[in-house]
């Protein structure tokens, strides 16, 4: 069981994460959706398209832009869409 957690609240868990360059893609229907909120921050990947971040919030602690997916990747990269991978502090425990 892989397991992204923040302040010692689990955000994330399954065992069906997909890895590309070293980071962990979690399915989204394995997210605690109620920690992330919506960022408008976006970034471009040569191959995999832009991506979409979503700070992570848990009571009153935020950290933003830790999370992120990309919803319309490119056709290299469709095996992650809507998937979402975390950093900044947030652990993922494998």
């Amino acid at each position: 069981m892989v397991r992204a957690v923040w302040k010692n609240t689990i955000i994330a868990e399954s065992e069906q994460t997909r890895t590309v360059e070293g980071n962990h893609y979690f399915p989204p229907n394995s997210v605690r959706l109620q920690y992330l909120q919506d960022s408008s921050t976006t970034s471009v990947c040569g191959w995999k398209g832009q991506a979409n971040y979503y700070s992570v919030k848990v009571g009153d602690e935020v950290n933003k832009d830790a999370a992120w997916t990309y919803r319309q990747p490119k056709e290299e990269a469709r095996e992650i869409a809507g998937y979402i991978a975390f950093w900044k502090g947030v652990q993922v425990q494998v």
